[in-house]
């Protein structure tokens, strides 16, 4: 199944409106009051409008800029009718958010680069490995062969834990002893791929929040291994957050981002917070596209990201 198919459909849909729900209705149904009433948008509602917005974690650089381009609007258009407020909100919402998309689409792979190898990183309790075990059976819905590499070696429940997934799925686990060289068992796992004409390889890395020097030097490390097997590897750096933590989710995005190349982001348990105005301000801050959002406990309710749709499972019914 290709990634329109599986986003259109209207199982998928229900879902990521479901799952936004909390968000919605914590934030922005109450958008629909602040304008009930008025006749214009004037600039004490763009004042309550910039507070309900930093509330639900957009972040403050993030929500100055989308107040300013209303601002901009209202000036240019000589004056917004208050009913026209929400339209234009969520224009600007999804136009900022486009203007880091990199064109990456979820669950889609290059023709050209077989493995395609993806490194996650993360702290310890985001969904990590959870993440790993969807995206591992999303793709082999779509026929791929998928090898994941249990590269956090400092935890024996991390390493048990994806060989639980990889049992799960059906897919190939390559692991090694607790403690072990994590850039040891990231080359054993793409030398595997390799040699079994794998499509997809998954790495699993540590999820300890070191310092950046730290961070750097291990995940470096990693990278420059595997490219002895795979060159340009890792095609994609996976960075995966909770959403429910707010801004805790920014700060560790500021640490990740600082210690390697992430080119991509997976925001979890969406459906479990009212903070879901986070993955606006991270895209944002960070200039790293969204790929994957989580909206539940199902495989497929870790969804490929489509900016418009997530916009409007923001104001849906509202």
């Amino acid at each position: 199944m290709g990634f329109f198919d599986f986003f259109s459909s209207r199982k998928n849909r229900d879902a990521l409106v479901k799952g936004m729900e909390r968000t919605r209705e914590g934030v922005f149904s109450k958008i629909a009051r602040l304008i009930t009433g008025k006749a214009r948008v004037d600039d004490d509602m763009l004042d309550e409008l910039e507070e309900l917005l930093i509330s639900s974690d957009v972040g403050v650089d993030t929500t100055i800029k989308i107040i300013e381009n209303i601002q901009q609007r209202v000036a240019r258009e000589k004056g917004l009718a208050s009913d026209q407020l929400q339209i234009v909100l969520r224009e600007e919402i999804a136009a900022l958010m486009a203007v880091h998309d990199n064109g990456l689409k979820g669950l889609e792979l290059p023709a050209d680069q077989k493995p395609y190898v993806i490194m996650v990183v993360g702290v310890n309790g985001v969904g990590k490995t959870t993440t790993i075990g969807k995206l591992a059976w999303q793709f082999k819905q779509q026929g791929k062969q998928v090898v994941l590499g249990a590269s956090d070696t400092f935890r024996a429940a991390a390493v048990d834990q994806l060989k639980i997934w990889g049992e799960r799925v059906g897919v190939k686990v390559i692991a090694q002893n607790m403690g072990s060289d994590p850039a040891s068992v990231a080359f054993d796992t793409l030398k595997s791929a390799v040699a079994s004409g794998a499509d997809v390889v998954i790495i699993d890395t540590a999820g300890r929040l070191h310092n950046k020097i730290g961070l750097m030097s291990e995940l470096s490390k990693i990278k420059n291994v595997m490219q002895k097997v795979v060159p340009n590897a890792p095609h994609e750096v996976l960075l995966v957050l909770d959403a429910s933590t707010g801004q805790n989710a920014v700060e560790q995005a500021r640490q990740f981002t600082a210690a390697t190349e992430v080119n991509a982001l997976a925001l979890t348990k969406l459906d479990g917070t009212a903070k879901g105005g986070v993955v606006i301000g991270i895209s944002d801050q960070f200039q790293v596209p969204v790929k994957y959002i989580g909206v539940g406990e199902q495989m497929e309710d870790l969804q490929p990201f489509d900016r418009v749709a997530f916009v409007e499972a923001l104001f849906a019914n509202e």
